[in-house]
């Protein structure tokens, strides 16, 4: 197989994974403990190695357990269960996400060339510049 995007990576440590969700690498054992749907490969002295459908199981176990706050066996329950409805919520989730921040970046750009309070604001249709306040 081969790999079209350099930068993509086949195999992540778990130190590397930990740090992509802000979490400890003692936490990602013990999902591995708790979750038989993350099973990352194990190289010699058993150094983990995720793939990127191990790290898509992680990110669904956070958006799960860390975002929606249910338990470790609400989320076992859920992934049983109903895997297939729990991927569109978190897709639907993480779209909406993204929609968000990129109205929050719109918003900073608006509020950044919004004139001040203080400034004196044109007259639509009026060519003659504003009169200024005095300063005594």
């Amino acid at each position: 197989m081969l790999n079209k995007n350099k930068n993509l990576k086949i195999y992540y440590s778990i130190g590397e994974v930990a740090q992509m969700f802000g979490v400890n690498e003692s936490l990602l054992r013990y999902w591995e403990k708790r979750f038989p749907q993350l099973s990352p490969k194990k190289a010699g002295r058993d150094v983990r190695q995720y793939t990127q459908e191990d790290i898509e199981m992680v990110r669904l176990i956070y958006f799960l357990v860390k975002e929606q706050r249910l338990t470790i066996s609400g989320a076992l329950q859920r992934l049983k269960h109903n895997k297939e409805q729990t991927m569109r919520n978190y897709e639907i989730a993480r779209r909406l996400k993204a929609v968000r921040a990129e109205l929050v970046q719109m918003l900073a750009a608006l509020n950044d060339h919004a004139p001040r309070p203080d400034e004196p604001q044109p007259v639509p249709g009026s060519t003659q510049p504003q009169p200024q306040a005095d300063n005594p």
